[in-house]
């Protein structure tokens, strides 16, 4: 069973940063519950469809160059973690933020994304 900190990195880097539709797909069914709760500024969304068309739509409007990049170090407990992020240019970040996630049976069950002010 993967460890919080496993499934942190999961989520930014074989979802999130990951531009392959297919393993991005599959990563997802991985890496959360089939009900995952997704909570962003656009507001709250549920499953794995919605999480797949978050992350192609983000990845389709931004250059090619741009990726994510861990920001700190990974906090996490026996069933909660977050890990903050970098999104842009290596070494140029247009954005930063943290997600904070809820683990349930080895999957994430709940996603919060915030951005920095």
């Amino acid at each position: 069973m993967p460890s919080v900190t496993d499934l942190l990195a999961a989520n930014l880097h074989e979802v999130f940063g990951n531009r392959d539709p297919g393993s991005r797909r599959a990563a997802i069914e991985r890496t959360y519950t089939e009900d995952v709760v997704f909570t962003d500024p656009e507001g709250v969304s549920t499953g794995w469809d919605v999480l797949e068309d978050k992350a192609r739509t983000l990845l389709d409007k931004v250059p090619a160059n741009f990726e994510f990049t861990e920001d700190s170090r990974h906090y996490a407990g026996p069933h909660d973690g977050a890990l903050a992020w970098a999104f842009g240019p290596e070494g140029e970040p247009a954005v930063r933020g943290i997600d904070i996630v809820t683990v349930r049976d080895g999957r994430i069950a709940t996603l919060l994304t915030v951005f920095a002010a």
